[in-house]
């Protein structure tokens, strides 16, 4: 059954990396990089390491989301 769910939050890890690619807007691809790297964590904990998941959304999900935010809120350009 655990199988199953992996299966499921790897494609939905993958379809929210390729979002972040290919969407136009900015603040909807550092939307969608933030949904991908809590994917990213929550494969993480099923795979048994707990410290990786939370480094990965400490990181990844915190800390560049915000840096990028942060960014683009300091050159106007959404």
């Amino acid at each position: 059954m655990a199988e199953i769910y992996e299966f499921i939050f790897i494609g939905l890890m993958l379809f929210t990396a390729f979002l972040s690619i290919k969407l136009k807007r900015t603040i909807h691809a550092v939307v969608s990089f933030l949904f991908m790297s809590v994917f990213v964590a929550i494969l993480f904990v099923m795979l048994n390491a707990p410290y990786a998941a939370v480094f990965q959304i400490l990181i990844y999900a915190g800390v560049i989301v915000i840096l990028i935010l942060v960014t683009l809120h300091t050159i106007k350009k959404w």
